[in-house]
């Protein structure tokens, strides 16, 4: 047995390296260069090239030489592929979510959380909008969107834990209100876009979080509006398919420490 497999600390650093590395880039910075990754990563650039051509090796870097720029490879293509096959949710929750755009009219996202924040598995939207809000799969929210609040209030943290105003806008008379109504409201992570969010559970837990996603003047904030019920109606069916059971309510939510909007006040 080498060293590096006896202490683990060698072994441990070279893949929670190569992991950020890979964890730098974005849909918003798809490309980058070894300096860029240099900077980001508080390596030198011997070190930073030693990762990048291992990555390459593996197939889950591509390095373009005319342009002197990284990007992601198709290995990772594969395993993304693979990740999201093994979601049983995502495939499952398609025909809720299409039968919801149908009947709202506005896009429909489906989010998972990832450790962080909430990720974005799964889109539909009406195609026949002239005009239409696109949201593409792979993002990661805000843990203050609509999506992160309902992770917060709904297991993410932990047991009725409410975050502190540095990591979410949900405080105890919010939290309060998005236990009673399941519905969170955001209006304020993109500037004339509103997106409603409600829980889906599987068994017992919190697995996903639907939200609906469409102008101010399009979704109403009243989380008792016609919109939301029809939210949570597509959300209730979609746990129901997944083994959750309505009496399951009370636990998977840990209302019993959380006060009432009235105790809130």
């Amino acid at each position: 047995m080498t060293q590096a497999v006896r202490t683990g600390t060698p072994l441990n650093q070279s893949i929670e390296r190569a992991a950020r590395m890979l964890g730098l880039f974005s849909p918003e910075r798809p490309e980058l260069t070894l300096a860029d990754m240099t900077v980001a990563m508080y390596t030198s650039k011997a070190a930073t090239h030693r990762y990048a051509l291992a990555l390459r090796h593996a197939g889950l870097l591509r390095y373009d030489t005319a342009r002197q720029v990284y990007t992601l490879g198709p290995r990772i293509v594969e395993l993304a592929a693979s990740a999201l096959a093994g979601l049983r949710i995502i495939k499952v929750a398609g025909p809720h979510m299409e039968r919801l755009v149908a009947l709202v009219n506005e896009t429909v996202v489906l989010s998972v959380w990832d450790g962080e924040s909430p990720v974005v598995v799964r889109v539909e939207d009406n195609t026949d909008r002239v005009v239409r809000i696109v949201v593409r799969t792979g993002t990661r929210l805000p843990v203050s969107s609509a999506q992160g609040k309902v992770f917060a209030a709904f297991g993410a943290f932990g047991p009725s834990v409410i975050p502190g105003a540095g990591s979410s806008a949900l405080d105890r008379r919010e939290l309060a209100r998005l236990l009673r109504h399941r519905v969170a409201v955001n209006s304020q992570v993109v500037q004339g876009i509103r997106a409603i969010a409600t829980p889906v559970f599987q068994n017992r837990e919190l697995a996903a979080s639907i939200a609906i996603v469409g102008t101010t003047a399009g979704v109403p904030e009243d989380p008792r509006s016609p919109l939301a019920a029809a939210l949570r109606h597509a959300a209730e069916a979609l746990s129901a398919e997944l083994g959750f059971l309505p009496n399951d309510a009370t636990d998977a939510t840990h209302v019993t420490d959380v006060p009432t909007e009235r105790s809130a006040g």
